[in-house]
This record gives structure tokens, sequence and C-alpha cells, in this order.
């Protein structure tokens, strides 16, 4: 493959720790890519900015609310269409809270949310859709994470962020 440039993003999958349920946002069909799909927020990371900032700017701008940084699910490679350098992208996906009485105001990016469950999201995927079946296999790890990751370090991550900055 070509050396080339490319971008980087980041997902934040949103959980209500009340009830243990998941936001799931369905993309608009006007997107060029995974028009429909059901999705987490994601988006790219500007230059000059971090992870963090990226991600607490898409979710304002795709949802207008706030969020607290729990742990990193995973990393994630793939090409956003056609496999050239230009498509490429590389990402960091989050798990983040925020209570469902937040008032979400969703963005020209979704045509709709929904709370779920994790054993519900599969009645929303599907495998035949490469994007959906992401999103089932990142609800999936978060659970696992979520029953096993130290309340010390979720807390730590809330008070000092994730990115070990300069």
């Amino acid at each position: 493959m070509a050396i080339g440039r490319f971008s980087a993003g980041i997902g934040a999958l949103i959980v209500d720790e009340s009830d243990e349920s998941y936001l799931v946002l369905k993309r608009s069909l006007k997107k060029d890519f995974a028009a429909g799909a059901w999705e987490c927020v994601t988006g790219r990371v500007d230059q000059g900015e971090g992870f963090e900032d990226a991600l607490r700017r898409e979710v304002r701008e795709e949802l207008g609310i706030e969020v607290d940084l729990l742990f990193i699910i995973g990393t994630t490679h793939f090409h956003r269409g056609v496999e050239r350098p230009e498509n490429e992208l590389l990402g960091v996906v989050y798990c983040c809270s925020s209570p469902r009485s937040e008032e979400i105001r969703l963005s020209h990016e979704h045509s709709e949310y929904q709370w779920v469950k994790a054993h519900e999201v599969g009645q929303l995927s599907s495998d035949n859709n490469p994007s959906e079946g992401w999103l089932r296999r990142v609800i999936e790890r978060a659970e696992t994470m979520r029953k096993h990751y130290p309340a010390v370090l979720t807390t730590l991550h809330q008070l000092e962020g994730l990115e070990l900055d300069t």
C-alpha cells in the first residue's frame, strides 16, 4: 500500500449509568458513508486538537450535551470507503457517561436516537452492515470493561482525563 496521510478520529459511546443503557444514533440518510446505520458519536480530530477535545466538541455538535470520560474502550483502524490512503482513519473509542435526563438535540448528522440495553443492540444492528457490526462489538467490549474496570481508575480519568499532555 502507498504511504500517505491519514485522519484521526474519535468514537464516544455514551452510557447512562443509572440504568446501564447506551445512546445509539441513526445516521442521516443524506450521509455519504454508512447512511442510515446505527452508531455512537463519531468524528474526526481537527488540526491542533487532542482526542479528548475532539470528543467533547463532537458530542456537543452532534447532541448538545456534555459527558464525563470513563475509560478508553479501544482503538480502531479502517478505510472510510475505498481502501486508499486519503480514506484511512485511525481512532480512539471512549466510554463516556451522561444521564438520560440530559436533553439531546440531534444535529443534521443523525435522524433519530435511542437508549438501549446491551442485549438490545442486536435488534438494531446487522453484521451485514460493517458499521453496525462495529457498534455491537464496541458495546460488548464496553459492557465487559464496565464490569471489571476499577472504580478508582474511572474516578482518576474523570478528574484528570486520559491524555498524557506535556
